[in-house]
This record gives C-alpha cells, structure tokens and sequence, in this order.
C-alpha cells in the first residue's frame, strides 16, 4: 500500500504538521537527563489477522504514522514499540496482552479492536498497573481508573444517529447485528435511544436479532425475516469481511430498496472498496471523515496519503491521536514517566486538538466527549467515499 513521494512534497508535509499539530514533546536537548535521553516501550495489540485485520492494521499505521512524523519520539523518548496480534477476540487477545504487560514491560497499552478483548484484558492493567489509551470500541467498565479511550464506547454511535432516523423514517427500523460483545453494545446504543423517543423497531419480538459471529456470511434468510416484518428501514453494525457480505447481499436482496442506516464501520476504510456500489447511499454515524474542514484534519490527510494507498480511517485517526495523548502524558510525566505518572498526566491533559475536531477525555468515562456526523455513500470524483452530509448530537458523559 505505499508509494513513494518526492523529497519536496515529504518536506512540505512535515513542515505543514509542525505548524498545526501542537503537541506537548520534550525536548531532546534537555539536560535534566533520563526523560529526554533514555527509551519507552509502549505496547500496541491489534487484530492483524481473522475478521477485523483490516481494522488492526489501520490501528497500528496510525499510531506508527503519528511517531513517523514526530522522529520516532513520544515525549522526548525514543520509542519501542512492541506490536501483538489481537486475533479474532478474547481467546487470542488476552494471552497477547499478557506478554506484552507481564513479559515485555510497556509502560502503556494501546490499540485493541474489540470490546470484547477490552473486558478480557481489563483485569491485567489493574493487575500490572498499566495504562490503556484505547483506540477503538469499548464496553462499558465498572472501573476506567487505568483505561482511556480515543475513540468512543461501543453504544455511542447508535445513540448518536437515533433521533435523525427517527425524524426521518416514517414507519418501523429493523435492528440487526453480530452477536458477540460489540454487536450488543453497539444495537444497544441504537434501540435504547430509539425507543426513549419513541421510535418503534419492527422485529417481531421488539428486539434485535443477532447473527452468529463470526460463522454468519449468508445473510440471505436474515432479508427475508426483515421483508416479512415490513419494516421502512434498517439499522445495523458490522465492521470488517462481516460488512462486505452484509453490504453486497443486501444489494442484491429483495430489501434492497429498503433504507440502510449504520454505525459507520460498515462502510468504513477498505470495505467500502470491496463493497463498490453495492454501498452507495448508505447512511452512517461516525466521529471522523477525511473531508473534514480544519488545518490539522488537512496535514494528517496529507501525512498518511503520503504512506498509503486512500484516505484515512477513523481506525487510523483515533490510534494517531492515542499517540499525540501518550505524547503530552509521557512529557508530563517527568524524569520517571512510569504508567502510574504517565496515567495520572493523561487525566490532566484538557482539550485536545485532532483531526476529528477539538475533544477531551470525560471524567466520568474516560472517553471522548466529542462531535458525531451523518455520513452518505456518495461519488467523489472517480471514487464512492462517506461524505459528510450533517452534524449529529454531541455525545460525552
């Protein structure tokens, strides 16, 4: 996926992120010794193989993207990063985060694709100490104390969008979803506030059905239950090869004129390539979009199409802005920045600006307070790309 740039327009890239993106570094040249001259080791586990690779990758080519352009350094410290394979959720994520807390020594976790894995890891950073900055969905814990996320939890995007579909859909909405942790909580969020405003669902129990994950990849007899409950549209989550399928077969399904709301992730980053014009017109709530109009948003677009092959992802957005997080924090956690200073200066860091918009951690949940936008699958140019079509409720508690 790399392609090679000029040397001219390399240095105007770097040139354009130093002018926009502040960041709290040390400084190299700082006499006081270890915070500036010693190295950190900082753990990123991500799902490289199984259903959500795609996922994985763009959560690790983010965090890497941001120490690309910040001389491998976060807060002054060389950085060591020790990257691990998610998998396919708890099983494989679990014994992954246990090597990299217990044998290799982060000082702080990052990364992490499902809510699932998040809970199975949990009881490990109580357990060694150690920080998360998360970079994607998360369940809700009864303890954040050690855990942050620069993404979201896995129910707001679907409380996010409720009320447009609600506004805009004149009859009953089908909820449908994979059935593992982040399949739940991300229905949840959408039939929770769809019902609290008194939107109506039209599965014949009143409640959402669940596919089998990650065995379901024929969704056909699923259309048909949706035709039979004459629901006016559909709302679902699914991320990753589980979208393609989803996406393509409804395409061809006898709903296929039946409108289409999700959570972002099922027309997100490469699946949408792989969806085609199976996707177009599909709505969805995220966070981020690469068309966003703001000066950091525009030099982290040129950073990472001067890597890769396409624009970036909310995937890859919320792992840059995990590292920019664990930038200031490690700055600011002195000559000594081990996890529990590094995690006591992640609370204090305030706002924080990205290319998503201005956002800061919520006190109460440790995840971002922050802006929601309607997206459509729409032709830009030559190719299909989720443009921003409105702005969504603000969501943080």
């Amino acid at each position: 996926m790399s392609f090679t740039t000029p040397r001219r327009s390399r240095v105007l890239t770097a040139t354009l992120l130093a002018l926009v993106l502040t960041v709290g570094t040390g400084c190299a040249d700082d006499e006081s010794g270890p915070s500036s001259s010693g190295s950190i080791k900082i753990g990123l586990l991500a799902s490289l193989s199984g259903t959500y690779q795609a996922v994985g990758k763009d959560i690790r080519d983010g965090f890497e993207l941001y120490l690309a352009t910040h001389d491998g350094k976060l807060g002054g410290r060389q950085v060591d990063l020790v990257v691990a394979d998610e998998g396919n959720g708890t099983q494989t994520a679990v014994p992954a985060a246990t090597k990299l807390l217990k044998q290799d020594h982060v000082v702080a976790l990052t990364g992490i694709v499902g809510g699932g894995s998040v809970a199975g890891v949990y009881p490990l950073l109580n357990e060694t100490k150690v920080p998360l900055v998360g970079s994607n969905g998360r369940p809700e814990l009864k303890d954040v104390t050690r855990v942050w996320h620069t993404s979201y939890l896995s129910d707001e995007p679907g409380a996010a969008i409720a009320q447009h579909v609600r506004d805009s859909v004149k009859g009953s909405v089908y909820a449908i979803g994979p059935d593992y942790q982040g399949g739940w909580d991300e229905l949840r969020g959408f039939t929770d506030a769809f019902a609290k405003i008194d939107g109506e669902l039209a599965n014949p129990d009143g409640k959402t059905t669940f596919t089998p994950f990650p065995a379901t990849t024929n969704f056909t007899p699923y259309f048909a239950r949706i035709k039979a409950s004459g629901a006016s549209a559909v709302y679902t989550f699914y991320a990753g090869s589980a979208a393609v399928d989803f996406v393509k077969q409804y395409a061809q399904s006898e709903i296929k004129d039946v409108p289409l709301y999700a959570a972002g992730f099922l027309t997100e980053g490469g699946v949408l390539n792989a969806q085609g014009e199976a996707a177009r017109d599909i709505y969805s709530v995220l966070n981020y979009s690469p068309d966003l109009d703001n000066a950091e948003n525009r030099a982290f677009v040129a950073a990472w199409k001067a890597k890769h092959d396409g624009s970036p992802t909310t995937y890859a957005l919320a792992s840059y802005d995990a590292a920019a997080v664990l930038d200031r924090a490690i700055a600011a956690a002195g000559n000594d920045p081990t996890p529990e200073a590094i995690n006591t200066a992640i609370g204090q860091l305030g706002q924080i600006a990205s290319p998503r918009g201005t956002w800061q951690f919520s006190t109460a949940t440790h995840s971002p307070v922050q802006k929601w936008y309607l997206r459509q699958v729409r032709q830009d140019g030559r190719a299909l790309s989720n443009t921003v079509v409105g702005d969504l409720a603000t969501i943080g508690r």
